[in-house]
């Protein structure tokens, strides 16, 4: 019997590992794109929920209908680690938030690239999405960066 999961690419750097499922585009800030009938559904990656830590809270200041640009700050998003902007990653129409989330917020850590989407929007994506493979070099440039960091000075 063969399963309904998408396919998926595993990742592993450093201390970090995730499974990119194969059938969504992923942006430099690290949200995934996934196009269902013209709707776009968007979400953080894993290694976006991983940067801010459990998310205990989210917000968003745009009201369904509304129209979006790439970069543009449509809400909030806050982790025990961190809290950041939530930004477009395409251009068109917001199509509202996911529903669920007020009452399950920890989907957004246990099942970011399932039930833990953040909103919809009627678009085109920022033409620096990429796809799985290309995440996963940006990924190790962004990992590469961080260790770097990390490292005591000589």
């Amino acid at each position: 019997m063969e399963s309904d999961q998408p396919k998926s690419l595993f990742y592993k750097r450093a201390n970090f590992s995730t499974r990119l499922p194969l059938d969504r585009v992923y942006s430099p800030t690290h949200y995934w794109l996934l196009e269902q009938n013209g709707i776009w559904r968007i979400g953080l990656t894993k290694f976006g929920t991983h940067l801010l830590g459990e998310i205990v809270d989210y917000g968003f200041d745009i009201g369904r209908g509304e129209a979006v640009r790439v970069g543009q700050v449509l809400g909030w998003i806050e982790g025990f680690k961190a809290m950041s902007d939530l930004v477009s990653v395409l251009d068109g129409t917001f199509g509202g938030s996911n529903p669920e989330l007020p009452k399950h917020t920890e989907a957004i850590n246990q099942d970011c690239y399932g039930e833990g989407w953040l909103f919809e929007a009627v678009s085109r994506p920022d033409p620096a999405c990429m796809s799985a493979q290309d995440y996963v070099a940006h990924l190790d440039k962004t990992i590469n960066g961080l260790l770097e960091k990390q490292r005591p000075p000589d």
